[in-house]
This record gives structure tokens, C-alpha cells and sequence, in this order.
């Protein structure tokens, strides 16, 4: 946490919270370390950055920390810049302590929260690395909602290939349905609409023109990875 002051830091050691007290927003970013858990508490006006130019910085950041803001007085501009920009509570001074320990349980649950969701992107991100090219393009077509028979004809190989593919890539994601591996690949990044997804069905369309050629490299694919 980035403690504007010694009360609030004494405020919230009694309450049995693990605090840091910070000079600056500067040495905060210079020396945090960014994988543990935790929260930030802030006044809106420090020396060098401001709070609302931390704020930012942690946004940029691949781990950004919930922030909770304190004002000495009430500052409507930056209170509303703040919350818009996510902030998770702006406390004008004096507040109660129930409030503040209230905005600090709510960023750390947050924080929780957000520390999950990369967690299970990035194990989704792994599983997808392990696809085989054909399998991504197959991939691609059953979340678009395709058939079998659609895209043994889209890719132009056997239907029978699709079925072994479209096994392989239910394996290797670790879901039994449709609707999981739609779960489990927009966390991934490839969802309907993704660059990404639409890369891969634009590489199927490219094979296209081909499909009596196709039919016979996707039998061999399968059979190659059968021996």
C-alpha cells in the first residue's frame, strides 16, 4: 500500500493489515513488487506524480493494483476523473474508519479477483499454444458455430479428419463441450470477434482453393500423428 501519511498507516496496522509507507509515487513504482497481492491507498495530491498520474501508470502496468484515493478536501473534478477511471473509492477528509476499512476490503477483494482472472487467462493461453496450426483452424470453426460436415468442406479434407482434430483440440484444452471451449478460448484471446480468430479463419479460407490436395495432406496429418 502507498500510505499518504503515519495516521492512516497507523489506522490500518492496528486493523492488522501489512503496510508500506512511500515518500513518493515514484519510489512506490520504482521499488513495488508487482506479483505480490495488495491494494493502494493514495492521497490525490503528492509530491512529484499526482495521484491521478499513479493511477495511470498502474494502468499501464501488466499488474495493476486497485487504488483507493484520499483528498484533504473535497475536489469534485478529480473524484469524478478518478472513479472513471476505476478507482475503487475517493474518501474526502474526515471520514469514518469503517469507511476506509470497508474501501480497503473492497480493492483487496478486487485485486483477488483480478489476480485470478490473468491466472486463468494465462493457463488458457498455454493450452492454446499447444494446438497444431489445423487445429486452430478447426478450433475456429466450431466456435463460429460450424459443423463437422461444414468444415471438413470449408477446410477441404474428410469429415473423418475434422472429427480426429476437433477430439484433439477438446484434449488438449481439457472441456467436453462447446460451450466450455468457447470459455476456455475467450480467455485465451480468441473469441468471435478477435483478431486473432479471425487471422485463423482467414488462413482456412487461404487453403480453399485447394481441397483435393487438402483431403489428402489432412489424412496424412492424421496419420502421422497416430504413428
Amino acid at each position: 500500500m502507498l500510505i499518504p501519511d503515519e495516521r492512516e498507516f497507523e489506522r490500518l496496522a492496528a486493523a492488522g493489515y501489512r503496510v508500506c509507507l512511500f515518500e513518493s509515487a515514484e519510489r512506490f513504482l520504482a521499488i513495488q513488487n508487482a506479483e505480490a497481492p495488495g491494494c493502494v491507498l493514495s492521497d490525490i495530491f503528492l509530491p512529484g506524480l499526482s495521484g491521478l498520474e499513479l493511477q495511470r501508470s498502474l494502468l499501464r502496468s501488466p499488474y495493476p493494483r486497485p487504488i483507493v484515493f484520499l483528498a484533504a478536501t473535497s475536489d469534485i473534478q478529480a473524484s469524478v476523473d478518478a472513479m472513471k477511471a476505476g478507482a475503487v473509492d475517493f474518501l474526502t477528509k474526515p471520514f469514518e474508519d469503517e469507511r476506509l476499512l470497508a474501501a480497503i476490503e473492497q480493492a483487496l477483494q478486487r485485486d483477488r479477483h483480478q489476480r485470478l482472472q490473468r491466472a486463468v487467462c494465462s493457463e488458457s493461453q498455454l493450452r492454446f499454444e499447444t494446438l497444431t496450426r489445423r487445429e486452430r483452424q478447426v478450433m475456429a470453426h466450431i466456435i463460429c458455430g460450424r459443423l463437422n460436415k461444414q468444415i471438413a468442406a470449408q477446410l477441404g479434407i474428410h469429415e473423418k479428419t475434422v472429427k480426429v482434430h476437433r477430439g484433439r483440440v477438446m484434449a488438449k484444452l481439457s472441456v467436453r463441450s462447446v460451450p466450455a471451449l468457447m470459455h476456455v478460448a475467450s480467455h485465451a484471446g480468441v473469441a468471435n470477434d478477435s483478431p486473432l480468430l479471425r487471422q485463423i479463419d482467414i488462413e482456412s479460407e487461404a487453403t480453399h482453393p485447394y481441397r483435393h490436395q487438402n483431403q489428402q495432406r489432412g489424412d496424412q496429418e492424421v496419420n502421422h500423428e497416430n504413428r
